[in-house]
Protein backbone atom coordinates (compact mmCIF):
# COMPACT_ATOMS: atom_id res chain seq x y z
CA UNK A 1 0.00 0.00 0.00
CA UNK A 2 2.69 2.43 0.73
CA UNK A 3 4.47 1.77 -2.61
CA UNK A 4 1.12 2.47 -4.61
CA UNK A 5 0.31 5.73 -2.60
CA UNK A 6 4.22 6.75 -3.67
CA UNK A 7 3.13 5.99 -7.12
CA UNK A 8 0.27 8.28 -7.12
CA UNK A 9 2.16 11.07 -5.36
CA UNK A 10 4.69 10.54 -8.42
CA UNK A 11 1.77 10.78 -10.99
CA UNK A 12 0.14 14.03 -9.23
CA UNK A 13 3.52 15.56 -9.45
CA UNK A 14 4.99 16.09 -12.78
CA UNK A 15 8.17 17.66 -13.46
CA UNK A 16 8.47 21.90 -13.17
CA UNK A 17 9.70 21.63 -16.83
CA UNK A 18 6.57 19.50 -18.22
CA UNK A 19 4.09 21.72 -20.38
CA UNK A 20 0.43 20.48 -20.96
CA UNK A 21 -0.22 21.30 -24.51
CA UNK A 22 -2.73 23.36 -25.75
CA UNK A 23 -6.50 23.30 -24.28
CA UNK A 24 -8.09 21.89 -27.50
CA UNK A 25 -4.89 19.17 -28.29
CA UNK A 26 -4.29 17.87 -25.01
CA UNK A 27 -3.39 14.66 -25.48
CA UNK A 28 -0.88 16.33 -28.03
CA UNK A 29 -1.76 14.13 -31.34
CA UNK A 30 0.05 16.83 -33.18
CA UNK A 31 3.26 15.04 -31.99
CA UNK A 32 1.84 11.99 -34.01
CA UNK A 33 2.13 14.24 -37.22
CA UNK A 34 5.44 13.73 -39.38
CA UNK A 35 7.53 16.91 -40.41
CA UNK A 36 4.96 17.02 -44.12
CA UNK A 37 1.94 16.60 -41.75
CA UNK A 38 3.02 19.43 -39.89
CA UNK A 39 3.57 21.55 -42.69
CA UNK A 40 0.10 21.25 -44.09
CA UNK A 41 -1.39 22.08 -41.01
CA UNK A 42 0.39 24.76 -40.33
CA UNK A 43 0.22 25.92 -43.93
CA UNK A 44 -3.74 25.77 -44.45
CA UNK A 45 -4.13 26.96 -40.68
CA UNK A 46 -2.89 30.30 -41.72
CA UNK A 47 -4.66 30.44 -45.52
CA UNK A 48 -7.63 29.94 -43.20
CA UNK A 49 -6.93 32.40 -40.65
CA UNK A 50 -5.65 35.16 -43.26
CA UNK A 51 -8.39 34.64 -46.06
CA UNK A 52 -11.51 32.26 -45.24
CA UNK A 53 -11.83 33.45 -41.45
CA UNK A 54 -12.32 37.27 -42.69
CA UNK A 55 -14.92 36.94 -45.41
CA UNK A 56 -16.69 33.80 -44.47
CA UNK A 57 -19.26 35.40 -42.13
CA UNK A 58 -20.39 37.52 -44.44
CA UNK A 59 -20.61 35.01 -47.42
CA UNK A 60 -22.65 32.70 -44.53
CA UNK A 61 -25.09 35.68 -43.98
CA UNK A 62 -25.27 36.31 -47.99
CA UNK A 63 -25.65 32.99 -48.69
CA UNK A 64 -23.25 33.04 -51.19
CA UNK A 65 -20.30 30.51 -51.86
CA UNK A 66 -16.76 32.40 -52.07
CA UNK A 67 -15.21 31.78 -55.41
CA UNK A 68 -12.26 33.67 -54.92
CA UNK A 69 -10.93 30.94 -52.69
CA UNK A 70 -11.03 28.01 -55.16
CA UNK A 71 -7.87 29.37 -56.16
CA UNK A 72 -6.28 29.39 -52.94
CA UNK A 73 -6.80 25.64 -52.24
CA UNK A 74 -6.47 24.67 -55.57
CA UNK A 75 -2.77 27.14 -55.16
CA UNK A 76 -1.62 24.82 -52.02
CA UNK A 77 -2.48 21.46 -54.03
CA UNK A 78 -5.55 20.87 -51.83
CA UNK A 79 -7.96 19.50 -54.72
CA UNK A 80 -7.21 15.53 -55.12
CA UNK A 81 -4.01 16.15 -52.55
CA UNK A 82 -4.82 12.01 -51.58
CA UNK A 83 -4.73 11.14 -54.99
CA UNK A 84 -1.48 10.24 -57.16
CA UNK A 85 -0.18 11.69 -60.26
CA UNK A 86 -1.97 13.96 -62.59
CA UNK A 87 -1.07 16.90 -60.90
CA UNK A 88 -2.15 15.59 -57.64
CA UNK A 89 0.01 16.13 -54.73
CA UNK A 90 -0.61 12.18 -53.51
CA UNK A 91 -0.21 12.69 -49.69
CA UNK A 92 -0.62 10.27 -46.75
CA UNK A 93 -4.11 10.17 -45.82
CA UNK A 94 -3.47 11.46 -42.07
CA UNK A 95 -2.03 14.80 -44.34
CA UNK A 96 -5.71 14.90 -46.34
CA UNK A 97 -7.35 14.93 -42.80
CA UNK A 98 -5.07 17.52 -41.11
CA UNK A 99 -6.12 19.41 -44.36
CA UNK A 100 -9.99 18.80 -43.66
CA UNK A 101 -9.99 19.42 -39.95
CA UNK A 102 -8.25 22.65 -40.61
CA UNK A 103 -10.73 24.12 -43.71
CA UNK A 104 -13.00 23.37 -41.30
CA UNK A 105 -12.30 25.14 -38.95
CA UNK A 106 -12.98 27.87 -41.05
CA UNK A 107 -16.42 26.64 -42.24
CA UNK A 108 -18.05 23.51 -43.14
CA UNK A 109 -18.94 24.77 -46.77
CA UNK A 110 -15.48 25.09 -47.73
CA UNK A 111 -14.38 22.18 -46.23
CA UNK A 112 -17.53 20.35 -48.21
CA UNK A 113 -16.01 21.84 -51.59
CA UNK A 114 -12.87 20.36 -50.95
CA UNK A 115 -14.34 16.49 -50.50
CA UNK A 116 -16.73 17.10 -53.14
CA UNK A 117 -13.67 18.01 -55.83
CA UNK A 118 -10.96 15.37 -54.23
CA UNK A 119 -13.49 12.58 -52.97
CA UNK A 120 -16.40 12.72 -55.02
CA UNK A 121 -15.04 13.47 -58.05
CA UNK A 122 -12.03 13.05 -58.68
CA UNK A 123 -11.26 9.59 -57.04
CA UNK A 124 -13.82 8.15 -59.38
CA UNK A 125 -12.10 9.02 -62.03
CA UNK A 126 -9.07 7.99 -60.57
CA UNK A 127 -10.28 4.75 -59.36
CA UNK A 128 -12.45 3.77 -62.21
CA UNK A 129 -12.05 5.96 -65.01
CA UNK A 130 -9.72 5.32 -68.85
CA UNK A 131 -6.64 6.61 -68.70
CA UNK A 132 -7.93 9.09 -71.66
CA UNK A 133 -10.57 10.64 -68.84
CA UNK A 134 -7.68 10.66 -66.27
CA UNK A 135 -5.36 13.00 -68.76
CA UNK A 136 -8.32 14.98 -69.81
CA UNK A 137 -10.12 15.78 -66.62
CA UNK A 138 -7.90 15.46 -63.44
CA UNK A 139 -5.08 17.38 -64.00
CA UNK A 140 -7.54 20.65 -64.46
CA UNK A 141 -9.73 19.87 -61.41
CA UNK A 142 -6.04 19.62 -59.50
CA UNK A 143 -5.72 22.88 -60.58
CA UNK A 144 -9.20 24.66 -60.01
CA UNK A 145 -9.89 25.23 -63.01
CA UNK A 146 -12.47 22.44 -63.70
CA UNK A 147 -14.91 22.05 -61.24
CA UNK A 148 -16.57 18.66 -60.12
CA UNK A 149 -19.54 17.25 -58.49
CA UNK A 150 -21.59 13.93 -57.57
CA UNK A 151 -24.62 12.75 -58.57
CA UNK A 152 -25.88 10.24 -56.39
CA UNK A 153 -28.81 10.97 -53.66
CA UNK A 154 -32.01 11.90 -55.30
CA UNK A 155 -35.56 13.22 -54.14
CA UNK A 156 -36.92 9.58 -53.15
CA UNK A 157 -33.44 7.68 -52.96
CA UNK A 158 -31.25 8.94 -49.95
CA UNK A 159 -30.42 6.66 -47.61
CA UNK A 160 -31.25 4.13 -50.23
CA UNK A 161 -29.52 4.86 -53.39
CA UNK A 162 -29.70 1.46 -54.70
CA UNK A 163 -33.01 2.62 -55.64
CA UNK A 164 -31.97 5.41 -58.03
CA UNK A 165 -34.59 6.38 -60.36
CA UNK A 166 -32.29 8.26 -62.92
CA UNK A 167 -31.26 5.73 -65.63
CA UNK A 168 -28.86 5.36 -68.61
CA UNK A 169 -30.11 2.88 -71.54
CA UNK A 170 -27.72 1.83 -74.73
CA UNK A 171 -28.09 4.29 -78.01
CA UNK A 172 -26.28 3.22 -80.92
CA UNK A 173 -22.56 3.71 -79.34
CA UNK A 174 -23.79 5.86 -76.62
CA UNK A 175 -25.87 6.10 -74.06
CA UNK A 176 -29.49 8.30 -73.05
CA UNK A 177 -29.77 9.38 -69.66
CA UNK A 178 -32.92 10.72 -67.73
CA UNK A 179 -33.69 11.45 -64.79
CA UNK A 180 -32.28 14.07 -61.46
CA UNK A 181 -30.37 14.39 -58.73
CA UNK A 182 -30.88 16.37 -55.62
CA UNK A 183 -28.80 17.97 -52.84
CA UNK A 184 -25.68 18.31 -54.95
CA UNK A 185 -22.78 20.24 -53.57
CA UNK A 186 -20.75 22.20 -56.26
CA UNK A 187 -23.72 21.81 -58.43
CA UNK A 188 -24.16 24.75 -60.67
CA UNK A 189 -21.04 25.93 -60.89
CA UNK A 190 -19.50 22.56 -61.68
CA UNK A 191 -18.06 22.47 -65.03
CA UNK A 192 -18.96 18.38 -64.83
CA UNK A 193 -20.82 15.77 -62.86
CA UNK A 194 -19.71 12.52 -62.07
CA UNK A 195 -23.74 11.00 -62.13
CA UNK A 196 -24.35 7.41 -61.03
CA UNK A 197 -27.56 6.19 -62.97
CA UNK A 198 -29.16 2.59 -63.55
CA UNK A 199 -28.67 0.35 -66.06
CA UNK A 200 -29.52 -3.14 -67.59
CA UNK A 201 -26.24 -4.24 -66.55
CA UNK A 202 -26.11 -2.88 -63.02
CA UNK A 203 -25.62 1.22 -61.35
CA UNK A 204 -22.52 2.67 -63.52
CA UNK A 205 -20.71 5.80 -63.51
CA UNK A 206 -21.15 8.67 -66.46
CA UNK A 207 -19.22 11.98 -66.81
CA UNK A 208 -21.64 14.44 -67.97
CA UNK A 209 -20.13 17.72 -68.82
CA UNK A 210 -21.76 21.44 -68.46
CA UNK A 211 -23.29 22.36 -71.77
CA UNK A 212 -24.10 18.85 -72.89
CA UNK A 213 -27.67 19.29 -74.30
CA UNK A 214 -30.52 18.25 -72.17
CA UNK A 215 -28.45 18.61 -68.72
CA UNK A 216 -29.21 21.39 -66.32
CA UNK A 217 -28.90 22.94 -62.98
CA UNK A 218 -31.28 24.69 -60.29
CA UNK A 219 -29.86 25.82 -57.11
CA UNK A 220 -31.60 25.16 -53.45
CA UNK A 221 -32.42 28.45 -51.75
CA UNK A 222 -33.70 29.34 -48.33
CA UNK A 223 -30.85 26.78 -46.49
CA UNK A 224 -29.87 27.36 -42.81
CA UNK A 225 -26.95 25.86 -43.15
CA UNK A 226 -24.30 25.36 -45.53
CA UNK A 227 -24.97 28.72 -46.35
CA UNK A 228 -21.88 29.30 -48.36
CA UNK A 229 -21.80 26.41 -50.27
CA UNK A 230 -23.62 25.62 -53.41
CA UNK A 231 -26.22 23.21 -53.38
CA UNK A 232 -28.62 22.41 -56.07
CA UNK A 233 -30.58 19.90 -57.80
CA UNK A 234 -29.38 18.66 -61.59
CA UNK A 235 -32.17 17.49 -64.10
CA UNK A 236 -30.96 14.93 -67.19
CA UNK A 237 -33.56 15.13 -70.34
CA UNK A 238 -32.98 13.11 -72.97
CA UNK A 239 -29.28 13.60 -72.41
CA UNK A 240 -27.12 11.29 -74.89
CA UNK A 241 -23.51 10.88 -73.77
CA UNK A 242 -20.78 8.98 -76.07
CA UNK A 243 -19.52 6.08 -74.72
CA UNK A 244 -16.05 7.53 -74.15
CA UNK A 245 -18.39 9.47 -71.05
CA UNK A 246 -18.75 6.13 -68.87
CA UNK A 247 -16.77 5.07 -66.31
CA UNK A 248 -15.44 1.53 -67.71
CA UNK A 249 -13.80 0.18 -64.30
CA UNK A 250 -16.63 -0.48 -62.05
CA UNK A 251 -20.19 -1.64 -62.46
CA UNK A 252 -22.63 -1.31 -59.18
CA UNK A 253 -22.94 0.17 -56.27
CA UNK A 254 -19.57 -1.14 -55.15
CA UNK A 255 -18.26 2.25 -57.71
CA UNK A 256 -20.50 5.09 -55.42
CA UNK A 257 -20.60 3.77 -52.27
CA UNK A 258 -16.15 3.49 -52.57
CA UNK A 259 -17.25 7.04 -53.15
CA UNK A 260 -18.76 8.32 -50.49
CA UNK A 261 -16.07 6.12 -48.12
CA UNK A 262 -13.55 8.29 -49.04
CA UNK A 263 -15.74 11.41 -48.05
CA UNK A 264 -16.58 10.13 -44.94
CA UNK A 265 -13.10 9.42 -44.10
CA UNK A 266 -12.66 13.57 -44.65
CA UNK A 267 -15.85 14.45 -42.59
CA UNK A 268 -14.27 12.48 -39.41
CA UNK A 269 -11.76 14.75 -39.10
CA UNK A 270 -13.53 17.76 -40.35
CA UNK A 271 -15.86 17.61 -38.27
CA UNK A 272 -13.31 18.29 -35.48
CA UNK A 273 -12.34 21.45 -36.92
CA UNK A 274 -15.58 23.30 -36.38
CA UNK A 275 -15.81 21.72 -33.08
CA UNK A 276 -12.52 23.07 -32.27
CA UNK A 277 -13.05 26.19 -33.28
CA UNK A 278 -16.14 26.35 -31.15
CA UNK A 279 -14.42 25.63 -28.38
CA UNK A 280 -11.49 27.73 -28.71
CA UNK A 281 -14.26 30.46 -28.90
CA UNK A 282 -15.85 29.32 -25.88
CA UNK A 283 -12.72 29.49 -24.06
CA UNK A 284 -11.63 32.87 -24.89
CA UNK A 285 -15.26 34.06 -24.60
CA UNK A 286 -15.39 32.76 -20.74
CA UNK A 287 -11.90 34.59 -19.83
CA UNK A 288 -12.89 37.76 -20.53
CA UNK A 289 -16.65 37.61 -19.81
CA UNK A 290 -17.67 38.62 -16.57
CA UNK A 291 -20.39 38.21 -14.46
CA UNK A 292 -21.27 38.89 -10.60
CA UNK A 293 -17.64 40.39 -10.73
CA UNK A 294 -15.07 38.24 -12.10
CA UNK A 295 -15.32 35.92 -15.19
CA UNK A 296 -17.25 33.22 -16.33
CA UNK A 297 -14.43 30.57 -16.61
CA UNK A 298 -13.98 30.70 -13.30
CA UNK A 299 -17.87 29.54 -12.67
CA UNK A 300 -17.37 25.75 -11.97
CA UNK A 301 -20.67 24.86 -14.42
CA UNK A 302 -18.48 26.64 -17.25
CA UNK A 303 -15.37 24.86 -16.55
CA UNK A 304 -17.81 21.27 -16.27
CA UNK A 305 -18.72 22.16 -20.16
CA UNK A 306 -15.53 23.15 -20.92
CA UNK A 307 -13.90 19.94 -19.78
CA UNK A 308 -16.61 17.86 -21.32
CA UNK A 309 -15.75 19.47 -24.66
CA UNK A 310 -11.98 19.43 -24.60
CA UNK A 311 -12.45 15.60 -23.69
CA UNK A 312 -14.42 14.64 -26.82
CA UNK A 313 -11.86 16.43 -28.94
CA UNK A 314 -8.72 14.86 -27.70
CA UNK A 315 -11.15 11.08 -28.24
CA UNK A 316 -11.86 12.13 -31.76
CA UNK A 317 -8.73 13.11 -32.83
CA UNK A 318 -7.14 10.32 -31.77
CA UNK A 319 -9.59 8.20 -33.82
CA UNK A 320 -9.54 10.47 -36.59
CA UNK A 321 -5.62 9.95 -36.18
CA UNK A 322 -5.61 6.20 -36.23
CA UNK A 323 -7.86 5.91 -39.14
CA UNK A 324 -5.59 7.88 -40.72
CA UNK A 325 -3.05 5.19 -40.00
CA UNK A 326 -5.15 2.65 -41.14
CA UNK A 327 -5.65 4.37 -44.27
CA UNK A 328 -2.02 4.65 -44.95
CA UNK A 329 -1.61 1.06 -44.13
CA UNK A 330 -4.55 -0.43 -46.51
CA UNK A 331 -6.14 -1.25 -43.78
CA UNK A 332 -9.06 0.65 -43.51
CA UNK A 333 -13.06 -1.09 -43.74
CA UNK A 334 -15.67 0.99 -44.17
CA UNK A 335 -17.07 0.38 -40.56
CA UNK A 336 -14.37 1.82 -39.25
CA UNK A 337 -15.27 4.99 -41.14
CA UNK A 338 -18.94 4.56 -40.01
CA UNK A 339 -17.52 4.92 -36.52
CA UNK A 340 -15.62 7.64 -36.96
CA UNK A 341 -18.26 9.57 -39.40
CA UNK A 342 -21.29 8.96 -36.66
CA UNK A 343 -18.80 9.92 -33.26
CA UNK A 344 -16.98 12.44 -34.43
CA UNK A 345 -19.86 14.66 -35.92
CA UNK A 346 -22.31 13.66 -33.40
CA UNK A 347 -19.06 15.39 -30.95
CA UNK A 348 -18.70 18.30 -32.88
CA UNK A 349 -22.30 18.85 -32.93
CA UNK A 350 -22.32 18.63 -29.11
CA UNK A 351 -19.32 20.93 -28.54
CA UNK A 352 -21.13 23.37 -30.62
CA UNK A 353 -24.43 23.70 -28.81
CA UNK A 354 -21.90 23.67 -25.27
CA UNK A 355 -20.58 26.42 -26.79
CA UNK A 356 -23.02 28.32 -27.74
CA UNK A 357 -24.40 28.53 -24.36
CA UNK A 358 -21.50 29.89 -22.67
CA UNK A 359 -21.49 32.48 -25.16
CA UNK A 360 -24.75 33.41 -24.25
CA UNK A 361 -27.00 35.41 -26.31
CA UNK A 362 -23.72 36.38 -28.17
CA UNK A 363 -23.45 32.97 -29.32
CA UNK A 364 -26.32 33.15 -31.71
CA UNK A 365 -24.60 36.05 -33.97
CA UNK A 366 -22.21 35.76 -36.68
CA UNK A 367 -19.53 38.19 -34.84
CA UNK A 368 -18.52 34.55 -33.18
CA UNK A 369 -18.18 31.30 -35.32
CA UNK A 370 -20.19 29.55 -33.40
CA UNK A 371 -24.09 29.09 -34.49
CA UNK A 372 -22.25 29.41 -38.15
CA UNK A 373 -20.56 26.33 -37.12
CA UNK A 374 -23.50 24.53 -35.37
CA UNK A 375 -25.87 25.41 -38.60
CA UNK A 376 -23.84 23.58 -40.66
CA UNK A 377 -22.71 20.70 -38.72
CA UNK A 378 -26.68 19.90 -38.98
CA UNK A 379 -25.46 19.20 -42.57
CA UNK A 380 -22.74 17.18 -41.78
CA UNK A 381 -24.24 14.77 -39.31
CA UNK A 382 -26.46 13.76 -42.35
CA UNK A 383 -25.17 14.15 -45.56
CA UNK A 384 -23.21 11.02 -46.87
CA UNK A 385 -25.25 8.65 -44.68
CA UNK A 386 -26.91 9.70 -41.78
CA UNK A 387 -26.26 9.14 -38.37
CA UNK A 388 -28.83 6.39 -38.35
CA UNK A 389 -27.35 4.75 -41.38
CA UNK A 390 -24.28 4.52 -39.84
CA UNK A 391 -25.70 3.40 -36.38
CA UNK A 392 -26.59 0.57 -38.80
CA UNK A 393 -24.27 -0.09 -39.97
CA UNK A 394 -22.25 -0.25 -36.79
CA UNK A 395 -25.16 -2.96 -35.36
CA UNK A 396 -24.53 -5.33 -38.38
CA UNK A 397 -21.22 -5.72 -38.06
CA UNK A 398 -21.38 -6.06 -34.45
CA UNK A 399 -24.03 -8.59 -34.65
CA UNK A 400 -24.12 -10.02 -37.59
CA UNK A 401 -28.26 -9.09 -38.30
CA UNK A 402 -29.36 -6.52 -40.91
CA UNK A 403 -31.66 -4.03 -40.08
CA UNK A 404 -31.55 -2.76 -43.49
CA UNK A 405 -33.55 -5.70 -44.97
Amino acid sequence: MACFNSAVTTAQSPPATLRLPAASDLYAVDDLLSDDERLIRDTVRAMVRERVLPVIADHFEAATFPHQLVAEVAGLGLLGMHLTGYGCAGTSAVGYGIACEELEAGDSGLRSFVSVQGSLAMFPIHAYGSEEQKQKFLPEMAAGSMIGCFGLTEADAGSDPGRMRTSARRAGEGWVLNGSKMWITNGSIADLAVVWAATEDGVRGFIVERGTPGFTTSDIHRKLSLRASVTSELHFDSVYLPETAALPGVTGMRGPLSCLNEARYGIAWGALGAGRACFEAAVEYSSTRRMFDRSIARFQLTQAKLATMATSLVQGRLVAHRLGTLKDSGRLHPVQVSLAKRANVRAAIDIAREARTILGANGITLEYPVIRHMNNLESVLTYEGTEEVHTLILGKAITGEDAFS
